[in-house]
């Protein structure tokens, strides 16, 4: 026995069970010569005839009853072993290292995630907040979701939306301004709050550059959630990230978004980690919550 090849024996349990080659051959998926072979192979090795062929079918020898007897137990315990391990196959675990923005990570992410992680308990994820890309193809970051216009050409993934970005500014502040009798639309007539020469590469920070004189500036942050915490607590006015100013009652929107500042978000990941079961599970978790998000509009929806 211990000489005898498993799938041959495999072949011989089909036959028992199903009475003939064809039945045989359909529940293993194989075609009728094949489990003609592997049973004629099994009874060579054996030297003996373990079945005897009827026009009606195959009828077990008394040498292929003790075969099937002393095989029955063994048989049960592999396909209980195949059952498990195919069980634990379709279980993903494993680490995913995300990066994304602090605007992401603050106003969307969170939820998702946890979602996420309902659903895979054995996956572990890591957040890298960073407001410029890592280096995917060094495996800083296994996936990237990002705001940006221009995503790197080296990445693959999907555009799931765009973020809009307005003028905001406190209702205390905007309390303040009324009686100093400046009025909300003028908006040379306030102080501002923009970002940084980190951030020089935004639309922002050029529309900010392009109306707004340098002197007014009152603030500036190296991060758009900052930039929020700055607007939120009366310093003057900002163009914030609707999907970071909208939730907030503290905050009122001055002015309809403007369609220049509109930018895309992308899912991402290295081409060579597309196929990993745990990141194609990942990103499809992501891009169906995010299209669903009430902040990021779907393309060439409003």
């Amino acid at each position: 026995m211990q000489n005898l090849d498993w799938d041959d024996l495999r072949y011989f349990l089909a036959v028992t069970r199903s009475g003939s080659l064809s039945g045989a051959a359909k529940s293993l998926g194989v075609n009728h010569s094949t489990v003609l072979r592997r049973l004629s192979a099994l009874e060579q090795r054996l030297d003996v005839r373990l079945f005897e062929r009827f026009h009606t079918g195959y009828a077990m020898t008394q040498a292929g009853e003790e075969l099937e007897e002393k095989l029955r137990a063994v048989a049960q315990q592999i396909e209980l072993i195949e059952r498990r391990l195919a069980g634990a196959n379709t279980v993903l675990s494993g680490i995913i290292r995300i990066t994304s923005t602090d605007t992401l990570v603050h106003g969307v992410l969170g939820p998702t995630l946890a979602d996420f992680r309902s659903v895979h308990p054995r996956i572990q994820l890591q957040v890298v907040v960073q407001n410029t890309f890592l280096s995917l193809t060094k495996r800083e970051a296994d996936v990237a979701v990002r705001p940006s216009n221009k995503p790197p050409e080296n990445l693959v993934g999907r555009r799931v939306g765009s973020i809009q970005t307005a003028i905001y500014a406190s209702k205390a502040y905007l309390r303040q301004a009324a009686r100093s009798k400046r009025s909300a639309s003028d908006w040379r007539a306030h102080p501002w709050i923009a970002p940084d020469e980190s951030l020089g590469h935004l639309a922002q920070a050029r529309w900010l550059a392009a109306h707004i004189a340098p002197e007014q500036v009152a603030l500036s942050a190296d991060s758009l959630v900052a930039m929020a915490g700055a607007v939120r607590a009366g310093v003057g006015l900002g163009l914030l990230l609707c999907l970071l100013a909208e939730p907030d009652p503290g905050l009122v929107r001055l002015a309809a978004p403007l369609p220049e500042l509109d930018t895309q978000v992308w899912i991402l990941t290295h081409p060579d980690l597309r196929k990993v079961r745990r990141i194609q599970a990942l990103t499809g978790h992501l891009q169906e919550s995010l299209e669903k998000h009430p902040f990021i509009r779907r393309d060439g929806k409003s």
